[in-house]
């Protein structure tokens, strides 16, 4: 079985080493790190990754502005992202989703539940995503249908 690599963008060392760890523990990765967002984009371009895994609050270049630059650029729109977070409101999830990352997880992550979603990323076709962007997008619509801003007295 061929090894996949990964690309682990994480500011917080001390994580980024036991993440790195854990899964290239596994044999199934070859796990590469960077220290922030910069440095990631750098690390996208040398490694070519598989899947990446990132955080969001990053020093020089967040998570979200990251992921939108990645799917802007058709060299790097087809890599899997997965957004691992502290970041927990429902808008902070909506950003990392609706800026293109595939799935969103909350830290502290169990091993197991990361391992089986960057494999369930790493199945997801262009298309499929393509399709999650614009249901995410819909939803969103819909929802402000349904509960449209008011209107205030303010002129």
């Amino acid at each position: 079985m061929e090894q996949r690599s990964i690309l682990l963008i994480e500011d917080d060392r001390d994580l980024r080493d036991l993440i790195a760890q854990a899964l290239a523990f596994t044999g199934r990765y070859t796990v590469h790190v960077a220290e922030d967002g910069e440095a990631g984009l750098e690390a996208v371009y040398q490694a070519r990754p598989h899947c990446i895994i990132m955080d969001v609050k990053m020093p020089r270049l967040n998570g979200f502005q990251l992921v939108r630059i990645l799917r802007g650029d058709p060299d790097t729109q087809e890599i899997p992202l997965v957004i691992l977070s502290a970041l927990v409101q429902d808008h902070e999830v909506f950003t990392g989703l609706s800026s293109g990352a595939d799935r969103y997880l909350l830290k502290p992550v169990k091993l197991h539940i990361l391992l089986t979603t960057i494999q369930d990323v790493l199945l997801v076709s262009e298309h499929d995503r393509l399709q999650r962007m614009r249901d995410l997008v819909d939803s969103s619509n819909q929802d402000t249908l349904q509960h449209p801003t008011k209107p205030t007295d303010e002129g």
